[in-house]
């Protein structure tokens, strides 16, 4: 059983707020009004404040001094050159991998691919996204280069985040089996193969984003978590 609106700690009023992001029924961009949310929840404008400032310090919302918290909404600009960014930087990291492609590194890449099928059975959008971020990430640790896993890093959170706020709730946060089909073309050493499809992955995701739709939109503030 659910815990009643009193006794909702912070780290669950973040959490509902990130499941309304992440499923859309708050858009980029809204300002997240503390005595409405307060309201929602039963609990003090304090603790929602501390709720946002959390989620501040996790990157979905930015807080503005005098005007208050917003869904953090990367522009299109923004997106689109991360995106440029991650197609140079990936394919040296799909090269060094196939270097590196050892039957250790490989049971590694295949237990992630389970844990992301998983996720896809049971439906689990937030799931998804983040196994989707960390399958890149986990190819940026293989590669044993310490300064591009650093980069990528900071490239792969504003990737979910992006993905979350401007793909279609109903379709797939990362293409089905593309994951899988790179992961055996490393394992075939087929560089070309594997940069290929890292490449059309990456552009694949970004044809499916809707950077450019608008986020103006009436909040029942009360029925989203009352």
């Amino acid at each position: 059983m659910d815990a009643s609106p009193t006794k909702l700690a912070i780290e669950q009023i973040a959490e509902r707020i990130t499941d309304a992001v992440m499923e859309h029924r708050l858009p980029p961009g809204i300002k997240l009004v503390e005595e409405k949310l307060a309201s929602a929840f039963g609990v003090s404008r304090t603790k929602i404040r501390q709720a946002l400032t959390l989620l501040a310090k996790e990157g979905l919302v930015t807080l503005h001094p005098n005007r208050g918290a917003f869904v953090k909404r990367p522009t299109a600009v923004e997106a689109r050159d991360l995106f440029a960014t991650r197609r140079l930087v990936e394919p040296e990291i799909v090269r060094n991998v196939i270097k590196r492609a050892c039957p250790e590194n490989l049971a590694r890449l295949r237990v992630h691919l389970e844990e992301e099928a998983e996720a896809r059975r049971q439906g689990d959008r937030r799931r998804i996204i983040r196994l989707s971020g960390q399958f890149h990430m986990l190819l940026a640790q293989v590669s044993g280069n310490s300064f591009i896993e650093k980069l990528m890093g900071e490239l792969c959170p504003l990737t979910c985040l992006i993905i979350a706020l401007f793909d279609e709730p109903q379709t797939p946060a990362c293409p089905e089996d593309e994951h899988s089909q790179i992961v055996e073309a490393i394992a075939q050493r087929d560089e070309v193969r594997a940069i290929e499809l890292m490449l059309n992955h990456l552009d694949h995701i970004e044809r499916e984003l809707h950077l450019d739709s608008p986020t103006e939109r009436d909040i029942h503030w009360e029925a989203l978590y009352g």
